[in-house]
């Protein structure tokens, strides 16, 4: 099973793609590592990243797609734009989306029998949130 995580900064998604198969992980390199909606106000550029968001995951052969949970009120919640991109994400139809709550992602981090230290991952720091967010999926899976 191929799956991504993403995690939502202001008007980016910032993805991971993992598999696992016969427990076994494997993290692909990918063309890119996150996609930007470049203008929330236009109807035209919110197609366009959904667009490019399907694309991808078409490419990459990913039918899991898990959002890491944003808070939606008080100090730490999510922008405007932010439930814009995933509302774009949510809507793709070949793909099944689910969001994941922070406690869930580390409830199954700390269950986790594997032990794998984010630096060996050969991905970016900016990207070790959706990391997370997938690995914890395919733990449960």
């Amino acid at each position: 099973m191929k799956a991504c995580g993403v995690e939502i900064k202001g008007n980016d998604a910032i993805i991971c793609i993992m598999s696992k198969e016969n427990n076994l992980y494997d993290i692909p390199h990918t063309r890119v590592q996150k996609i930007s909606l470049d203008d929330a106000g236009d109807a035209e550029q919110v197609q366009k990243f959904q667009f490019t968001f399907a694309k991808l995951m078409e490419d990459y052969h990913v039918s899991h797609v898990l959002i890491k949970g944003r808070a939606l009120k008080g100090k730490f919640a999510g922008g405007p734009v932010g439930f814009k991109v995933e509302a774009a994400i949510q809507l793709i139809k070949e793909l099944q989306v689910e969001i994941l709550a922070g406690s869930f992602i580390k409830k199954e981090i700390a269950k986790s029998q594997v032990e794998i230290d984010f630096r060996d991952t050969g991905l970016k720091q900016y990207q070790e949130q959706a990391f997370t967010t997938v690995f914890a999926y395919l733990e449960t899976v």
